[in-house]
């Protein structure tokens, strides 16, 4: 009898182990799919996730790794150079809620003159010849299901500096995401700061 349960507490062990791998790294993500193979969107509001894995990862609050940028920006080198952030390639962030990601037109303004020979300006020239913007790839973001109200202005007006949310981004090359955004994070940085926790302040 006593192996039994040691075979059976093996199993459950063995089992759980599975299961919760399966959920964290997506094993048993189902949803319904349209004939394109894209997942088909509710007619209506809901906080329900594609997937049980899915819901699991967004209550941890696991994020999938942004995809490979289609130009391997330095911001050491920028930074390096005093070009400032907010007045030059995310102008947004000092007046509104989304700081923006310069486009083709924004880096030519230097780079028409400036390092022409580098293979990344060269594909940046290469885009505005096909009249395409850059595709860059989201590095930090709230998932839409949290419905966060994030603005960057008032971010700004309060002093917080920018590496307290995105780390010594002028130490990067390509940026990574190094501070995780979650609610904890959020709300200690607001107590710290004597400014509102009420949830109204942050969520719609």
């Amino acid at each position: 009898m006593r192996w039994r349960r040691l075979v059976l507490r093996l199993f459950l062990a063995v089992a759980t182990a599975l299961l919760t791998l399966g959920l964290l790294l997506g094993w048993w993500d189902s949803a319904a799919m349209d004939t394109d193979g894209t997942r088909q969107a509710s007619p209506v509001f809901t906080p329900e996730r594609p997937s049980l894995g899915a819901a699991v990862r967004d209550f941890f609050g696991i994020q999938p790794e942004p995809e490979r940028q289609p130009i391997a920006f330095t911001h050491k080198v920028h930074a390096e150079n005093r070009i400032d952030c907010t007045s030059y390639c995310h102008t947004g962030a000092a007046v509104g809620p989304v700081a923006g990601i310069p486009g083709v037109k924004q880096c030519l303004i230097c780079h028409r003159t400036i390092a022409t020979d580098h293979p990344d300006v060269e594909k940046i020239a290469t885009y505005e010849e096909r009249d395409e913007d850059i595709p860059w790839q989201r590095v930090y973001g709230y998932p839409a299901p949290a419905h966060v109200k994030f603005q960057h202005a008032p971010h700004i007006r309060a002093g917080v500096n920018c590496s307290t949310c995105h780390g010594e981004v002028e130490q990067m090359t390509v940026a990574v995401r190094a501070v995780e955004l979650n609610m904890g994070f959020c709300v200690d940085c607001h107590r710290q700061h004597k400014a509102s926790v009420e949830c109204i302040a942050c969520h719609y």
